[in-house]
């Protein structure tokens, strides 16, 4: 069954539309990570209280998915997705005002609801604009993604140095979300199906266990991703002694190295498949987090965080893309399991590595993604069981 596009908005405006929605996300996400160190010491919490506060945030992000999740499938996407662009937004602007541990436990609820919020609509969203075109260009949207990250490690490494306050830094940011996601929603398409189809479509429903194995990779590689994204800054000031601006880029190059990975992604991907994509990717990302683990020197950790970004930058993609055609009629319910099983690895797993760090250094506590990567070496194969 193929789904039909009403005729909203031209596929390529939608496409443009859907890269603003990915890059706002991004830049979002990329914000509030750069500032951790600063934010961390202002609210004077401890490295394990941060692993629990990043637990309550994953777990609002993973509510805020199974909640989208069907409205996306029942309000439509030119509804949802420019309201959840807002809602993140409006809560960019509050880790910045945060002053315990308690405001910041509220501040980053309200952060992670938004971002698992537009997480799954954008997703559904890509879904739906790459159906319109005869190629992969799946993982694209998750480079801008990437982009959106890289320029925030940018400028938040440059207003850190220049002593702006991480308050003003995150207010105009939210003020830029909010401006973009209002601008960018009437460009979205609508996904609908053939009702003659449904009845005959009954026995092609995907079966509970490929949806959860689709899900347990993405949890993963995105709890791999997200040791990248809440610790690479605070692993190269506290592990190597990193002022904080130059800890900035340690994310920066991770953020750098996933955008390149996947802009090359959809045309490897054509020819490799997906599958060997994601074993492969891991493959190298594991690689990459060692060399992070035992490097003493900032350049050699600086490279690999940079292959670390590069192993993982395809994997996710080929996850979110197989989710999302599973079942056509039911795409962001299916895409909201995949991606908040994904999610909870990266908003909640890094806590995994804030308990760690209270017993070991926070290089060693790396081991994990480590062993997460070599695992989903092994699990690749279930994309090659797709159909």
């Amino acid at each position: 069954m193929t789904s039909t596009l009403e005729a909203a908005a031209p596929p390529r405006a939608a496409r443009i539309a859907t890269f603003l929605y990915f890059g706002l996300n991004g830049f979002a996400v990329g914000m509030w990570v750069v500032h951790i160190p600063s934010i961390e010491r202002a609210t004077g919490i401890t490295h394990s209280m941060l692993g629990l506060l990043l637990l309550a945030l994953g777990g609002a992000a993973f509510l805020a998915m199974q909640l989208a999740g069907p409205l996306v499938d029942r309000l439509g996407q030119r509804r949802l997705v420019p309201a959840t662009g807002v809602l993140i937004g409006v809560a960019l602007f509050l880790p910045g005002l945060a002053t315990n541990w308690w405001s910041l436990g509220l501040a980053l609820i309200c952060l992670g609801f938004g971002n698992g919020s537009i997480d799954v609509g954008m997703n559904a969203q890509a879904v739906v604009v790459e159906r319109g075109y005869p190629r992969p260009i799946m993982a694209s949207f998750h480079a801008v993604w990437s982009i959106g990250g890289a320029i925030a490690a940018l400028i938040g490494a440059a207003t850190l140095r220049a002593g702006v306050p991480t308050q003003t830094t995150l207010s105009v940011a939210g003020v830029v979300c909010i401006v973009v996601a209002l601008g960018a929603g009437r460009f979205l398409l609508e996904a609908t199906e053939p009702a003659k189809e449904e009845h005959a479509e009954e026995r092609a429903k995907p079966p509970a266990k490929l949806v959860w194995a689709l899900g347990g990779l993405a949890f993963g590689l995105m709890l791999s991703e997200g040791v990248a994204n809440d610790w690479a800054a605070l692993q190269f000031r506290d592990v190597l002694g990193t002022s904080t601006s130059t800890a900035a880029y340690a994310y920066g190059a991770f953020a750098v190295a996933m955008t390149i990975g996947r802009f090359l992604t959809d045309r490897v991907a054509a020819v490799v498949g997906p599958a060997a994509i994601v074993r492969w990717g891991a493959a190298i990302a594991a690689v990459g987090i060692a060399i992070v683990i035992v490097s003493p020197w900032v350049a050699l950790g600086l490279f690999g965080w940079a292959l670390f970004g590069i192993g993982l930058a395809g994997g996710v993609p080929q996850l979110f893309t197989a989710a999302g055609n599973l079942d056509p009629r039911a795409a962001g319910a299916l895409m909201a399991r995949v991606v908040g099983l994904g999610y909870v690895g990266l908003l909640a797993g890094p806590a995994l590595i804030g308990g760690l760090a209270h017993f070991m250094p926070l290089n060693l506590a790396f081991i994990l993604p480590l062993v997460l990567c070599v695992l989903t070496f092994f699990g690749g194969p279930v994309l090659n069981s797709r159909k």
